[in-house]
């Protein structure tokens, strides 16, 4: 999945698409890096962010999506918490809603299941402008796991196809470094829920804290974080450089593979 922030302050590359026709350049781009999902998101959720307006939101991200979806034939997935601004991205090319309150907000199952639309629910407490400070777990990989499983109920109660839902246990989202690390460490916990894990490393403070890198010196250790996931059954990892990450995930594919039949797949024929 590759994120395309329309943003001007998104943690790692906030402004860099925030012209629509640099955000549209980017998409081809990660499409024809081998990008299977592309996340255009119109608000950041840093911690600490401001938040925005869903008309101010829609504006960023809707002639984006509308662009795209005219232009690639890969699934676009719109990043937000707001079921109006789900609403407009499914109405003009959208399939997948990315929502880091796992539906919390009012009528956003509404607006995803209406759709038959995709839907990511993913972990995280509080908001952008607390959620550092909500970090106090007894089972961090237990509870996260629970409330999961709890928002996937909620989701097929209110007429969700199961199948339509993926899990995303929220890294740095009102975790620390040593839970996020450890979430990742036992990313098979989320796996055994029986829908599709996502995870989100790349270029996150956690990678800074082991590192001691700034975040444009990060793509090492997201690419080990991406090695890692793979390896233990994440199904979609998102990430800011595509071309890159795709690489790591195809050697890792071909390692996993070595000695059944049919032998290494090529870069071209080879999953992303």
């Amino acid at each position: 999945m590759g994120i395309l922030n329309v943003t001007p302050d998104s943690f790692s590359d906030g402004g860099r698409f925030f012209d629509q026709e640099r955000a549209v350049a980017a998409g081809i781009d990660m499409v024809s890096w081998g990008a299977d999902i592309l996340d255009v998101g119109g608000e950041s959720t840093r911690p600490g962010a401001e938040p925005v307006e869903a008309s101010r939101e829609i504006d960023r991200v809707v002639p984006v999506i509308k662009r795209l979806a005219a232009e690639i034939d890969i699934p676009i997935s719109i990043d937000t918490r707001k079921p109006e601004v789900a609403a407009a991205g499914l109405d003009v090319g959208a399939s997948i809603v990315n929502d880091v309150t796992a539906g919390l907000a009012p009528e956003m199952f509404d607006v995803v299941g209406s759709a038959r639309a995709g839907m990511v629910l993913m972990h995280m407490r509080g908001d952008p402008a607390t959620m550092t400070s909500l970090t106090d777990y007894g089972d961090v990989v237990g509870e996260v796991r629970a409330f999961l499983a709890d928002r996937m109920s909620a989701a097929v109660e209110s007429g969700i196809e199961v199948e339509c839902l993926a899990f995303d246990p929220g890294l740095g989202f009102a975790k620390t470094t040593e839970q996020s690390l450890l979430l990742m460490k036992e990313v098979s916990a989320f796996v055994t829920l029986g829908r599709p894990v996502l995870v989100g490393p790349s270029r996150k403070s956690f990678v800074g804290h082991v590192l001691k890198t700034e975040v444009d010196e990060r793509i090492e250790g997201t690419a080990g974080a991406v090695a890692w996931l793979v390896s233990q059954g994440a199904h979609v990892i998102r990430v800011h450089d595509v071309k890159e990450m795709v690489r790591v995930v195809r050697m890792v594919d071909a390692i996993g593979h070595a000695g059944e039949t049919g032998g290494v797949a090529t870069s071209a024929e080879a999953p992303a």
